[in-house]
């Protein structure tokens, strides 16, 4: 846990949440202005991701554990890396910030402020596609945490990077993230009726990758202790 303020932890998830999306958002949107090719497209998003991930984790994770993320700061309550206290505002910092972020990537393409998305991602495989990128991004964080510390920055830019391109969902991974990419009516957005849909596979997903993690950790202590 971080020995800074609350009020200095929460300026970092707000910043780093509004940085997160204005990468997404402002990448996409660069990349539909060079390219037709959707392949470019998305590479030309998927890489900016990635790389903003690296930085902002490093940056920020020794303030607020750089979560950006509802999902994240809800698991790292349960299992008691973060005071139950810090769940609310964070989430809203982490909320807010992502709005933010949406507003800052669209003035910095001379566009409205706010885009309601009309971009329909709702489909069983999408929803299962955002399932399994949650998970995939919380038992790296936990078994990441666990055993691989240092490279905690480096494990999640470069699942981030892989997901966007192993799932169908393009890996939003992250409810808060969600909200403000329905706020853009671009590369990267989501219409708002596909929301709840990929939140609530998120937060399953996130749930079960942390009784996985929970599981796998155990076990692999338990067979170490009796060798």
């Amino acid at each position: 846990m971080s020995d800074h303020c609350l009020s200095k932890r929460l300026l970092a998830e707000f910043i780093g949440t509004a940085a997160l999306v204005a990468t997404v958002v402002g990448s996409g949107i660069m990349a539909t202005n060079i390219t037709q090719d959707v392949g470019l497209q998305l590479l030309g998003n998927t890489l900016p991701t990635g790389a903003i991930l690296f930085v902002l984790i490093s940056i920020f994770g020794p303030i607020s554990g750089a979560h950006f993320n509802p999902a994240v700061t809800v698991v790292f309550a349960l299992r008691r890396l973060l005071p139950f206290y810090n769940v609310v505002p964070y989430i809203a910092l982490q909320i807010i910030g992502g709005i933010v972020g949406t507003i800052v990537a669209h003035l910095m393409f001379d566009m409205n402020t706010i885009e309601i998305s009309s971009k329909i991602r709702s489909s069983n495989a999408l929803f299962f596609s955002e399932f399994v990128a949650t998970f995939g991004l919380i038992v790296t964080i936990l078994l990441g945490l666990r055993y691989a510390q240092n490279s905690i920055p480096s494990l999640v830019a470069f699942y981030i990077t892989a997901a966007y391109w192993f799932s169908s969902s393009t890996s939003f991974a992250n409810p808060a993230v969600t909200i403000a990419r329905s706020l853009t009516n671009s590369f990267s957005g989501i219409a708002p009726s596909s929301v709840i849909g990929f939140m609530t596979a998120q937060i399953i997903g996130s749930i079960v990758a942390m009784f996985v993690a929970q599981w796998l950790s155990n076990e692999i202590t338990s067979v170490d202790s009796e060798g």
